[in-house]
């Protein structure tokens, strides 16, 4: 890969399919390296440009292994607050499924809103988690990627 280029790395174990399908048009189209990390098996397009890496089973194996492996300028597709936090400390960005970046100057306040969530469910005041995604999400997060692509490249 070129110093240009990010690669794009994903935390694929919860990554929804129609972000995937996003992911896999953009890395053929534009040649990106993409990198889809898992604890299990999963089809991936044959292609140069996009490859599963598949980690053993455990507790944050996944985002561990991206945390280990990212790169400054790199782009990490995931829904996993704490671990949007570890990559943006690393100089890599951020992007949710649902086309929110995570950046040095948002993280923290994702980190903030994702932990009262999490009290308020412990008490019982809130429960469940977000929506399903539906086409305005994944369209946003297409023109979230198609922006940072743009800039990056």
């Amino acid at each position: 890969m070129s110093e240009a280029a990010p690669c794009i790395w994903v935390d694929a174990d919860a990554c929804p399919g129609a972000i995937k399908e996003v992911l896999f048009r953009a890395a053929q189209r534009r040649h990106l390296h993409t990198r889809l990390v898992a604890n299990h098996a999963m089809r991936v397009p044959r292609s140069p440009f996009i490859r599963l890496i598949q980690v053993p089973s455990g507790f944050d194996a996944a985002d561990d292994y991206i945390a280990e492996q990212v790169s400054p300028g790199d782009l990490v597709i995931t829904a996993d607050v704490p671990l949007a936090d570890r990559i943006v400390a690393a100089g890599a960005i951020g992007l949710n499924p649902r086309g929110t970046l995570y950046t040095k100057e948002t993280v923290r306040e994702h980190l903030n809103r994702r932990d009262f969530m999490e009290e308020m469910r412990s008490a019982g005041l809130a429960s469940g988690g977000p929506s399903a995604l539906d086409k305005r999400q994944v369209q946003a997060f297409a023109n979230a990627l198609d922006r940072f692509l743009a800039t990056a490249l």
